[in-house]
C-alpha cells in the first residue's frame, strides 16, 4: 500500500500522482506489487504518525480491504512515526529511504558497491533498532559477543557501530586507490555521465563506446558502479567517458555520503554530461533534483553539457517545440537517441569541440645530459 502526503498547494494533486507513480516503479524494482494507495494533503507532518489520526484509520481499513502486507511512504519517517504507524495498522511500514536502500542492496555487484550500501543501511538502521530487530540477526554472534551487563539492544548497537567504523576505514582505502587511479588519467580529457536514474546514461556509454558489456536495463538504478570507457571522437581526439550511479528525488543522505568515493568521479571530471530523459513529463523536476545533488557534492560549478535523450520516443512536432524552448532555457544542450542511426552524432561533435579546448598538455622536463 502506497502512501503519499504532499504539502498543501496549487500543484499538490498533480505532484502526488507523479510521485506515487515513481514510488510504484521503485516498489516494482524491489520486487513488490502495489495493491492500492492512500493520499492526504498536509500543512506539516503529524509528529506522531506523519498523517492525521483519521487518515491513519483510513489507511488501516484500506490495508484490511486490499490484503496489503507492507506500507510504503513516499517520505522519510522518523523512527517513532514508523513505529506508531505499525502499531496502529498492524503491518510493516517502510519509508522511501529504506526502499531505495533495499534496491541498492539488491543491485550492488562489486565489493565496493556492497560496502557502500551496507554502510548506508547500517547508518539508517541505527536509530531504528527497536523497530527493526528482525533485521539484525546476522550481526549477533551469540556466546562471547555480549559485554558484561549489556542488554541485547545495547549489544546490537555496539556491533553495528563497530561495523560502521570498519566499513568507513575500508572505504577510505578505496578512496585513496581511486585518487591514485585518477592521477594516471590527469592528462586525459574526462567526462562523466550524470542524471536522474533511468535517464539513458548507460545506453549512451554503450553506444558511443561500442561496448556491449555495459549493462543496460529499463529499470531504476541499473548501474551502481562507475564504468569508464575510452571513446574515439575522430581527428586524433578522444575522451574518457564514465557512467555513474543515477540520482533520484529524496535520495537518502546516508547513501550520498556512503557513495562519496564513487561520486568523486563526478567532481574530478573536466565536463559533466547531464543526461535528461526528454520523453519524461517531469524532466524539469528531475533536472532540478540532479542539480541539487551535484551542488551537495561540490560539483555545482562544473562545466555542463545537457544531453536530452530518448528523442525517438517523442512525436516530431512535440520534439521541435521542446528544442525551441530548451534552446532558450539551456543553450548548451544537444538532443540525442541511443537507438536511432546517427542519433549520437550531436553529442559526439560537442564532445570533440570540448576535448579540443580542454585536453591537457603534459609538462615534460628533460635534462641536457639526456641527449634529447
Amino acid at each position: 500500500m502506497l502512501v503519499g502526503a504532499p504539502r498543501k498547494g496549487s500543484n499538490a494533486r498533480h505532484q502526488v500522482a507523479e510521485h506515487l507513480e515513481e514510488l510504484e516503479r521503485l516498489v516494482d524494482t524491489a520486487g513488490g506489487v502495489v495493491v492500492g494507495e492512500v493520499t492526504q494533503q498536509i500543512d506539516k507532518p503529524n509528529p506522531a504518525t506523519y498523517l492525521g489520526k483519521g487518515k491513519v484509520e483510513e489507511l488501516r481499513l484500506a490495508i484490511e480491504e486490499k490484503g496489503a502486507t507492507l506500507i510504503v511512504f513516499d517520505d522519510e519517517l522518523s523512527p517513532s512515526q514508523g513505529k506508531n504507524i505499525e502499531d496502529a495498522t498492524g503491518q510493516r511500514v517502510m519509508d522511501r529511504a529504506e526502499l531505495i536502500l533495499d534496491i541498492f542492496a539488491t543491485r550492488a555487484r562489486s565489493s565496493e558497491a556492497k560496502m557502500q550500501v551496507e554502510l548506508a543501511q547500517l547508518q539508517y538502521m541505527l536509530p531504528r533498532l527497536t523497530r527493526m530487530w528482525a533485521h539484525l540477526e546476522k550481526f549477533r554472534g551469540g556466546i562471547g559477543v555480549r559485554g558484561p551487563g549489556e542488554t541485547q539492544l545495547e549489544t546490537d548497537r555496539r556491533l553495528i557501530n563497530v561495523r560502521i567504523r570498519t566499513l568507513k576505514h575500508r572505504l577510505e582505502e578505496v578512496q585513496k586507490a581511486r585518487v591514485v587511479q585518477r592521477s594516471g588519467r590527469k592528462n586525459e580529457f574526462r567526462a562523466s555521465l550524470v542524471g536522474y536514474t533511468n535517464a539513458g546514461k548507460s545506453s549512451i556509454l554503450r553506444a558511443m563506446g561500442r561496448a556491449p558489456e555495459v549493462f543496460v536495463e529499463d529499470r531504476l538504478f541499473a548501474t551502481l558502479d562507475p564504468l569508464t570507457r575510452e571513446i574515439e571522437l575522430g581527428e586524433n581526439a578522444r575522451v574518457l567517458l564514465t557512467d555513474t550511479v543515477g540520482f533520484i528525488r529524496k535520495l537518502p543522505h546516508n547513501l550520498v555520503a556512503s557513495f562519496r568515493a564513487t561520486l568523486e568521479e563526478v567532481t574530478e571530471a573536466d565536463l559533466l554530461l547531464h543526461v535528461i530523459d526528454a520523453s519524461h513529463p517531469a524532466w524539469e523536476e528531475q533536472r532540478s533534483v540532479v542539480n541539487q545533488v551535484l551542488g551537495d557534492l561540490g560539483a555545482g560549478e562544473k562545466p555542463v553539457l545537457h544531453v536530452f535523450s530518448k528523442i525517438d520516443a517523442i512525436p516530431e512536432e512535440q520534439l521541435l517545440a521542446m528544442q525551441e524552448r530548451v534552446g532558450n532555457l539551456l543553450p548548451n544542450s544537444v538532443f540525442v537517441s541511443s537507438v536511432a542511426a546517427e542519433g549520437l552524432e550531436p553529442l559526439r561533435r560537442s564532445l570533440l569541440g570540448a576535448a579540443r579546448e580542454g585536453t591537457r598538455v603534459a609538462d615534460i622536463t628533460l635534462r641536457a645530459e639526456d641527449g634529447k
